[in-house]
């Protein structure tokens, strides 16, 4: 098994976590599910992977989730989880998938943990030098 990232080439997060994996030595799979779009499957199993609830996973920032009444804390999960089926974006990201785990990465730095040989530094789009814990 490989290393897949659930990616947005437009976040600065997501590119950070490429160049980490491939750092790293992997090649990932590269998945643009912006372009591609979820299965209630695919994203059903990622959740639960991670150990995230649809409202952990939500992104608030740069989506349409607060004009979509979705960031008012009475809305049920399965509210969101159909929401994020037909509006991609509002899933946070990058969703990193690797033999040692799935996490949304966010920060960055979360994916040390998914690699097998994460580089022993990293410098960020924003100049910032970060390393595995």
């Amino acid at each position: 098994m490989g290393v897949t990232i659930y990616h947005n080439p437009e976040c600065g997060t997501s590119r950070n976590v490429l160049e980490i994996i491939k750092a790293s030595g992997e090649e990932p799979e590269i998945v643009l599910y912006l372009q591609r779009g979820w299965t209630r499957e695919l994203l059903a199993g990622l959740l639960s992977a991670a150990d995230l609830t649809p409202r952990q996973a939500l992104r608030t920032s740069k989506s349409p989730a607060e004009e979509l009444g979705l960031t008012d804390p009475s809305v049920d999960d399965s509210i969101l989880f159909e929401a994020m089926l037909k509006h991609p974006i509002l899933v946070n990201r990058p969703i990193v998938v690797t033999k040692k785990g799935t996490a949304l990465c966010r920060p960055s730095e979360k994916v040390f943990d998914l690699l097998e040989n994460p580089p022993t530094s990293f410098t960020k789009e924003d100049g910032e030098i970060i390393s595995p814990a």
